[in-house]
């Protein structure tokens, strides 16, 4: 078994608890559907992946989906994840978020909730979360999360669609009172595979990004982006000094896949991140030894390898810190390690 540095610990895993979804979202990486639970990791075996996980110490498990609220077991595992010492969120699609829910939640040791929202109005959020009241659902959730003292984060997915939204969806997170506001950058994988056309233009993409820098030196909450690699060359270039003062939590660190993240599916099956379909071990045939198949997979190495790195991604003198997209590279040239598509930025080492 191979040693990592310490910049490889594993910190975060997010766990497909399920693909069931009463939603249809357009982008929706799990291609979730209602009443899915074919293949489903057991209760008990979603205690030995926890045994695994605590074992490797100090980490937040996500519990995701599809919806994870639909698993009549999932208060059973937060509860014994917590009871681990693992820090647990539960990313939920907030139909499911009531006064009840969330004092459930509270109970079983669940310390954040991420709810989304994806349009300033029910018209534009709905259309992509392919239900209609799916807005008022989602305000619903905050409302609850907020009254019930549950501290939650809201998740937008940036696209086409809600771009030119993005001032007036975060004046509604202010208001919600989210402790934090997560920009998710579309990914055209899953569902959303058919979705190219609502990926925003590598120049939008640039710019969308130092306005997310502007505005989280002024926001009342903390502001981060996932799947945007590339902020962690542009936070670092506009902080300058001050990047050290910025909080651990808040800091970008480029792409994450088998750095530090781990997504494991419903089936059980281990891959760098959610967007990126690579199979880097089944827990079920590994005896759900979670340690091996992080230290040793071939393609979580390689991937922490930037002398690896092809293309532009690989002549950046920000590829430590930024990396690009792995996903986004996989979907585009079929290798997972070449130049991310959607990148301007043009640096030689």
């Amino acid at each position: 078994m191979k040693t990592l540095p310490v910049a490889a610990a594993l910190r975060a895993v997010a766990w497909e608890t399920t693909k069931s979804c009463s939603m249809k979202c357009r982008h929706c990486r799990a291609d979730a559907v209602n009443d899915n639970k074919s293949g489903e990791l057991s209760t008990a075996e979603g205690r030995w992946l926890i045994n695994g996980l605590a074992e490797m110490g100090g980490c937040t498990l996500i519990l995701t989906g599809g919806e994870p609220l639909i698993r009549p077991d999932i208060y059973d595992l937060s509860a014994y994840a917590a009871g681990k010492g693992i820090d647990v969120v539960m990313a939920t699609c907030g139909n499911l978020v009531n006064p009840k829910s969330v004092k459930q939640m509270q109970s079983s040791g669940v310390r954040l909730i991420s709810i989304s929202l994806d349009g300033a109005d029910a018209v534009t959020h709905d259309s992509f979360r392919g239900l209609n009241g799916a807005y008022e659902t989602a305000l619903d959730a905050m409302r609850c999360s907020r009254q019930g003292k549950l501290p939650f984060q809201v998740n937008t997915t940036v696209s086409t669609l809600n771009v030119e939204q993005l001032t007036d969806i975060y004046k509604q997170v202010v208001e919600s009172g989210a402790s934090v506001w997560d920009l998710f950058f579309l990914v055209p994988t899953g569902r959303g595979s058919s979705l190219k056309h609502l990926e925003i233009s590598s120049a939008a993409y640039e710019k969308t990004l130092h306005w997310v820098y502007r505005l989280s030196k002024v926001a009342p909450l903390g502001v981060k982006t996932t799947c945007a690699p590339h902020y962690g060359r542009i936070q670092r270039t506009l902080a300058g000094a001050d990047f050290d003062n910025i909080p651990r939590r808040f800091r970008a660190r480029g792409c994450l896949g088998g750095k530090g993240f781990l997504f494991i599916s419903s089936r059980g099956i281990v891959q760098p991140c959610g967007f990126l379909n690579l199979n880097c071990g089944d827990l079920r045939k590994a005896g759900f030894d979670i340690k091996s198949i992080y230290q040793d997979s071939i393609i979580l190495d390689a991937l922490r390898r930037a002398e690896k790195y092809t293309g532009k991604c690989g002549s950046c003198s920000f590829v430590e810190s930024c990396g690009g997209c792995r996903a986004r590279a996989f979907e585009k040239t079929g290798n997972f390690l070449s130049e991310e598509p959607n990148c301007i930025y043009e640096n030689k080492k």
